[in-house]
């Protein structure tokens, strides 16, 4: 059971235990689990968890952190963890969704290795002709070993699918520290943390963790986590019934007024006009906030 203040969060959509273990991985098709809700999944979020979603024959309207956008078929989208989603699909839409614990990007090999970055910041596009029929094979051996555990050969195809689709997709930020700065961002975000505490957690120092976000993300790295705390604050804002006061609190922030000051600056109006009907309509694009 989610509280008001909590955005609904699930390992699997829909299931009461949201917590996976470290290795988690499970593969369904769409329909099995979308044809029980009239093939809508309301929006919600996975702790620790990537997900992709493959369109194989038909239509998926996405909702991703307020903005709405089609995925027509053949299509991926990859949502990383955190990222409030939800799916409204055509009836008898053919495809799989694939569950990863983030942890699945420490299967990178080398700084160079595009894994990591793909997983961690998402994307969507067209599934290339020439790799369709091995995603729908290896979706399908996937399917046929019905992981939902630490499995070496689940694993190894499932790594195998996700290269697949990130040789296809550009995934900028491909350093694989810019992953191990996320992970950072994401666990200490409420803890309003100085940029020395996340450089040296990374064994850096502050010049080469701006040097590293600069380049690869076009920002400096405190911006970044500016962004992300803005990001979660809308989230709470329009998914949850906490109050802004509460909200505040839980995101570290001193008082209602301190918090109300940061969100303006950040997104150009105050926490209240996120409670308003057509905040749903999203004021600000997630692309400004999502790609840390």
């Amino acid at each position: 059971m989610h509280s008001a203040g909590q955005i609904p969060t699930f390992a699997l959509y829909g299931e009461d235990d949201w917590q996976s273990p470290a290795g988690f991985a499970h593969i369904e098709t769409i329909a099995e689990r979308s044809a029980l809700h009239d093939w809508t999944i309301a929006p919600h979020r996975h702790d620790r968890m990537v997900q992709l979603l493959l369109v194989r024959e038909g239509h998926a309207q996405v909702t991703l952190d307020g903005a709405l956008f089609a995925l027509p078929a053949p299509s991926f989208i990859i949502v990383p963890t955190g990222v409030v989603h939800g799916f409204a699909f055509e009836p008898d839409t053919r495809g799989h969704v694939l569950t990863l614990s983030q942890d699945f990007a420490a299967r990178a090999r080398g700084e160079d290795d595009p894994l990591p970055g793909f997983l961690t910041q998402g994307g969507s596009g067209a599934i290339e002709p020439a790799a369709l029929a091995r995603i729908d094979w290896l979706a399908n051996e996937l399917l046929g070993l019905a992981a939902a555990h630490v499995d070496p050969l689940f694993e190894a195809l499932a790594e195998g699918l996700v290269r697949s689709l990130a040789a296809s997709a550009a995934a900028p930020g491909n350093d694989r520290r810019l992953a191990v700065f996320r992970h950072l961002v994401e666990t200490h975000l409420a803890e309003h943390r100085p940029l020395a505490f996340y450089a040296q957690s990374m064994g850096l120092t502050v010049r080469t963790l701006t040097r590293i976000c600069q380049s690869h993300l076009g920002a400096p790295p405190q911006v970044l986590i500016n962004r992300r705390l803005a990001l979660e604050a809308q989230r709470r804002l329009r998914y949850t019934g906490a109050t802004i006061a509460r909200i505040a609190e839980d995101l570290g922030f001193a008082d209602p007024s301190w918090f109300s000051r940061f969100y303006l600056r950040m997104t150009g109006h105050r926490p209240q006009a996120e409670r308003a009907p057509q905040a749903a309509k999203a004021r600000f694009s997630p692309e400004r906030v999502i790609r840390l």
